[in-house]
């Protein structure tokens, strides 16, 4: 079995965000990269399948060169090779066609995501590979097994959850549950070094949207704190207007 996982390089969740040029631009100084944490998910399932000589597993960044260090440590974690479309990836739209493109002739059996990207939230990535590869596609899978040529996945839907058996080839993006996120030890540190990356230049894509300004949340309020019963009642109706 042929399995793609595609990982998305993320600012840590310690980093402090700041913008800059009038705040339309990401201000990426200091900032620590880590592989997107659901897709690490992915990649753990992706590993497990694999074992035993069951499979390989090719990660997929697009990004530019500074992302190498994100892909170089899910090689660690036990991908067999990995790709860099060498892009800066500016919406979903354009990093699902560059994948698709790539994955288009490659016979992949199943197409692994994480549900979002924890710096965006979109989660578009792997409905959009669905449409893109005429292939079905399944989110937000919280559990992942495969026999022969099919699939069995359950997914989480609003109030509880759906089963689902499709034949591979499949897209799906993954959540918590899937797999506990493996932890690369030196062995596979070692041998990351030496994996192959391929770089692959990027395709032209129609650019539908783009971000015109980044807002940050605004500063909390002080907390007030409150003996009386009737009182809260009172602020909870006249200041959070929750009642």
């Amino acid at each position: 079995m042929r399995i793609l996982v595609c990982i998305s390089n993320v600012p840590d969740t310690t980093s402090k965000i700041t913008f800059s040029n009038d705040n339309t631009v990401f201000n990426s100084t200091g900032i620590q990269y880590i592989i997107n944490p659901y897709d690490e998910i992915a990649l753990s399932k992706a590993v497990e399948l694999s074992e035993g000589g069951q499979g390989t597993v090719t990660v997929i960044n697009v990004g530019e060169a500074s992302t190498e260090p994100t892909i170089r440590k899910a090689l660690a974690i036990g991908a067999d090779d990995a790709v860099r479309i060498n892009a800066q990836p500016r919406d979903a739209w354009f990093v699902a066609n560059q994948i698709a493109h790539y994955a288009k002739d490659q016979n992949f059996d199943l197409i692994l995501t994480g549900r979002e990207s924890i710096d965006y939230n979109g989660a578009q990535v792997a409905a959009l590979l669905g449409e893109l590869l005429n292939l079905p596609s399944v989110s937000i899978a919280k559990k992942l097994n495969i026999q022969g040529t099919e699939a069995t996945i359950d997914r989480e839907i609003e109030g509880g959850k759906e089963v689902l058996t499709v034949s591979l080839p499949v897209v799906v993006g993954t959540a918590e549950g899937v797999a506990e996120p493996k932890i690369p030890n030196m062995r596979g540190i070692m041998g990351a070094r030496t994996k192959p990356l391929q770089v692959v230049e990027p395709i032209d894509v129609n650019e539908l949207s783009s971000i015109s300004r980044y807002e940050s949340p605004a500063p909390r309020s002080a907390v007030k704190l409150v003996d009386d019963v009737d009182q809260l009642v009172q602020l909870l109706h006249s200041e959070a207007k929750v009642i």
